[in-house]
């Protein structure tokens, strides 16, 4: 039913991207719908991708007002954003391991959770947004820049740390390091 409300948006996306030979082209569109178990009819937003490997349409239901686009972006977008954020803190910190019989301590683990949480996502915010490692999961951030080897030497001014030669990102710990140290205050 619904691909049938947006089938005339979606051919003339076809037919452009067939048009100009572009790769990828999207297209918003939005109408009315009410299903059956509805009392009242709801906004249906669908975001309509055309490839070279068929159509692509995602719909959302909702009751906001404004442009298809902007609430695809503005709460579609976002909410999925946040929820890989959950993901992150859940998965690959373990913060869902709470088997404490102690709830207190269960409390206190949960905290660390979070402060590793906080640290990672601090540290992947340093990085320049045009490196590959801006976007990367706490996983490959902690494989490439916190588990390897380092030699650590203590003086009187400063603080330095060896690399091993064979370190791919021992460009960006310099650069961090000064983003970082900005941030504190």
């Amino acid at each position: 039913m619904l691909d049938r409300l947006c089938r005339e948006a979606a051919d003339d996306l076809c037919v452009r991207r067939a048009e100009t030979c572009a790769q990828t082209m999207r297209s918003f569109a939005s109408f009315p719908y009410q299903a059956k178990s509805w009392d009242k009819p709801r906004k249906v937003v669908a975001r309509i991708e055309a490839t070279s490997q068929g159509l692509d349409i995602r719909y959302v239901v909702t009751s906001l007002p404004g442009r298809a686009q902007d609430l695809h972006e503005a709460v579609y977008c976002e909410r999925g954003q946040a929820e890989n954020l959950i993901k992150l803190h859940k998965t690959q910190l373990a913060s869902d391991r709470t088997s404490c019989h102690n709830p207190v301590a269960n409390q206190v683990r949960l905290v660390l959770h979070t402060a590793a949480y906080w640290l990672m996502l601090t540290l992947r915010d340093a990085i320049p947004q045009a490196a590959p490692l801006a976007k990367a999961e706490f996983v490959t951030i902690r494989a490439k820049l916190i588990k390897i080897a380092a030699r650590i030497v203590e003086h009187s001014t400063c603080i330095r740390v060896h690399l091993p030669t064979g370190c791919p990102e021992q460009a960006w710990f310099g650069y961090i390091a000064a983003r970082l140290s900005q941030a504190v205050p």
